[in-house]
């Protein structure tokens, strides 16, 4: 089952029935290793319109007949939300399952008052509110059996009041992103903070996060568990460190960011692309980030992610079909996004302390520059990529190296260096390893091996615009 999936369900169960053993359950789930998306250019030396105000005062009231109305608006803020509430609750109870629990318990509540009092202007504050309140109502029962649960409620009493005076929602410290640098502390191992981060704060489902890790969906949820039983037991603080403290945990962090926004560009599953509430959050933790730590990487994934995000609308069709960046009308790519991502990639550039994530959006900025294909500059993304694959080579960093050589040299040398990747076995599973072998095949006129490749990807995507896209390259090749 997803996270929104289980979000959905939990609505209507009450706190005791809705978390169950969450950490059992998580065993059930799998996951892969890094998938970076072949960008380009080489470098030379909610449903309901809520209303605005406040929440207290506000509301949009509703008639009993529209709770499935009710029930949509939910599910929308789950998905949109969930992360950022939940965040905030762990940085208040200090504890994952509690505030997990109290989240669900607030949703739930919402499901069954909202049709009868109506919506608050702002549902996040109601819902943060609701769950404290849900949360410190677990805690007083538990005092009964254990007498220091009730200090603990005094304390998040006393911590909550004082949040409120000061009205910490406006604080530069994101709660979001403030949780994501304590997943990545450095007691955790590396492989375990990043899935932890991308599983629990960032909403990502074990099969999202398995599109961007080779590894099996056990092995990832036995690593989910873990990393929070060692927060829980090691009391981790939910803080962002001090400067000092930084570097050691930006690296984690940068890449969390980028694996969400890699997700939301191209959803592992499900019927659309893209995840525009995945992309639009990955740029805002981006933007915090680069006003936190202003480092060329920062900057340069920042950048990256703009570029990139600057031609969503040409990607899809009116009616959903994915649009291949060869067919995409280039007029309805974001200038001002592409203007700001450029701006922020010099600035990175002229540092010359700039690493992989400076590379990739050097790549992106070529292909904003290019007027179309034909007139890309694919000796230089080839020079880039070349860099790139020093620092990062990973099997999907050759694979797209593989194919920039193609549009370079050819299909027949492309189709070469494709072998060769796929020869070492990492990306078996991966089907734009397959798709881009097809494709060479097609291009080469060689039609029985081009329908073999692309069946091989087909059966390897869940996501419903690449599968149409793919059975249409196979019915055109009978």
């Amino acid at each position: 089952m997803t996270r929104e999936q289980r979000g959905s369900v939990e609505l209507v169960r009450s706190s005791n029935e809705c978390l169950g053993d969450l950490e059992s359950a998580e065993e059930a789930f799998c996951c892969p290793d890094f998938r970076v998306t072949t960008w380009a250019l080489c470098i030379d030396p909610p449903f309901a319109k809520l209303i605005p105000g406040n929440w207290f005062a506000k509301v949009v009231v509703m008639s009993e007949r529209s709770t499935e109305q009710i029930r949509e608006l939910l599910d929308s803020l789950y998905r949109v939300d969930s992360g950022r509430i939940l965040a905030t609750l762990i940085r208040y109870l200090g504890d994952f399952d509690l505030a997990e629990e109290a989240m669900h318990d607030a949703f739930a509540a919402a499901l069954s008052l909202w049709p009868r009092s109506g919506v608050p202007g702002n549902p996040r504050p109601w819902l943060i509110s609701t769950a404290r309140f849900k949360a410190i109502d677990t805690l007083r029962r538990r005092a009964r059996f254990d007498a220091s649960q009730d200090e603990l409620v005094r304390y998040l009493e006393a911590q909550w009041n004082s949040a409120e005076r000061s009205n910490e929602e406006d604080s530069l410290e994101d709660d979001r992103l403030r949780l994501i640098f304590t997943c990545c502390h450095p007691s955790q191992a590396p492989e375990a903070h990043v899935a932890l981060t991308l599983r629990e704060v960032c909403g990502l489902t074990t099969e999202e996060i398995a599109k961007a890790f080779l590894i099996t969906p056990r092995t990832l949820a036995q690593r989910i568990v873990r990393a929070k039983a060692k927060i829980r037991e090691t009391r981790i603080p939910y803080e962002v460190p001090t400067p000092q403290e930084l570097p050691e945990r930006l690296g984690a962090v940068l890449q969390v960011i980028y694996l969400v926004f890699n997700e939301g560009y191209s959803a592992a599953a499900g019927t659309e692309v893209t995840r525009a509430e995945l992309t639009g959050e990955a740029i805002r933790l981006g933007r915090l980030l680069a006003e936190l730590q202003p480092e060329p990487e920062v900057i340069g994934l920042l950048s990256l992610m703009l570029l990139h995000e600057s031609r969503h609308t040409a990607r899809t069709s009116p009616t959903g079909e994915l649009i291949l960046l060869e067919n995409q009308d280039r007029s309805l790519w974001n200038r001002e996004q592409m203007a700001e991502g450029v701006a922020l990639l010099e600035k990175a550039l002229k540092s010359r302390r700039f690493g992989s994530y400076t590379l990739q959006a050097a790549i992106a900025a070529v292909h904003a520059e290019a007027e179309s294909v034909a007139m890309t500059d694919w000796r230089q993304i080839v020079a880039l990529y070349n860099r790139l694959v020093r620092i990062q080579p990973s099997p999907v960093v050759r694979l797209n190296r593989a194919v920039a050589i193609a549009m370079r040299d050819g299909p027949e040398v492309g189709l070469t260096h494709i072998d060769a990747v796929l020869e070492h076995g990492e990306l078996a599973n991966y089907y734009l390893a397959h798709s881009a072998r097809a494709d060479m095949y097609r291009r080469l006129g060689r039609t029985a091996e081009a329908r073999s490749s692309y069946e091989k990807a087909l059966a390897l995507t869940q996501q419903e615009p690449e599968r149409q896209f793919l059975q249409e390259r196979i019915r055109q090749l009978k």
